[in-house]
């Protein structure tokens, strides 16, 4: 079983044997690619819906450590690139009902892209992520390693969707179905947006941050040990709060602020 066998690498990673080590990464690139194995996946027992899989983590992590670092130029060594020979870019073919403009995308290996899905130049998808049919990854917006969209999502231009590998036990960014992500935000931490909410353009939301909402007069905040949540079709805007603390007050500063503005 590919978890076991990871779990039993990184235990004797020190001297574990280099060819079995790079061979079950390659296996685990090919789950990822395919969408069998994720880096999180929907758990209806936790209380944020979601968990993460720490060992698809952990063996990201040993293809990393144990690829070597060669010459992946591209335009016939004209443009000249080094990265790890256990983390080739992605080639879905036309069987996968993606589509890829031409002009600079790349797509790392071991993400996945459901038929439908739309990505246009110049964009980057890292390794370990997973993105539903029919969502749009649009001009230079990030998807982060392990992040995971959902189904008709639309990540807006420059938007970046933070992805994290280490510590293995936290969540990624999530975002869930239907859901929109305007150009120009950052979504970072495991933060996680819940089905049908839009975050307007420029709002940045990160794993520690208050969001304010006007709707049911409350604020929201990341728990112990549990992300920031996002409800389903809350819309989330940036704002600001006055400073009260120290001098704040008196130079008339404020902070940038998310807050839900509607349902």
């Amino acid at each position: 079983m590919l978890e076991a066998d990871i779990r039993s690498l990184v235990e004797d990673s020190a001297v574990a044997d280099r060819d079995v080590v790079r061979a079950t990464f390659a296996r685990l690139r090919e789950e990822l690619s395919s969408g069998r194995v994720r880096a999180a996946e929907p758990d209806s027992s936790n209380p944020v819906g979601w968990r993460v899989n720490t060992w698809v983590k952990q063996g990201i992590l040993l293809g990393f450590k144990f690829g070597d670092v060669v010459d992946a130029s591209m335009d016939h060594g004209r443009v000249a690139f080094y990265d790890k020979d256990t983390l080739p870019l992605k080639k879905p073919g036309l069987a996968a009902g993606v589509r890829i403009v031409p002009g600079g995308s790349a797509i790392r290996d071991g993400a996945y892209l459901a038929p439908g899905v739309i990505c246009m130049p110049p964009m980057y998808v890292n390794i370990g992520a997973w993105i539903g049919e029919q969502s749009l990854i649009d001009s230079h917006a990030l998807v982060g390693s392990c992040a995971q969209i959902g189904a008709r999502v639309h990540v807006s231009a420059g938007a970046q969707i933070g992805g994290v590998i280490e510590p293995v036990g936290a969540l990624p960014v999530i975002v869930e179905d239907d859901a929109l992500i305007g150009g120009n935000t950052g979504i970072y931490e495991g933060a996680i947006v819940k089905a049908r909410a839009v975050i307007a353009a420029g709002t940045v939301l990160t794993g520690s941050t208050p969001v304010y909402d006007l709707v049911n007069g409350t604020i929201i905040r990341p728990a112990p040990e549990q992300p920031l949540v996002i409800p389903e079709n809350a819309v989330v805007v940036p704002g600001a709060r006055a400073v009260s603390g120290g001098r704040g007050l008196e130079w008339g500063l404020s902070l940038a602020t998310p807050v839900i503005v509607k349902r």
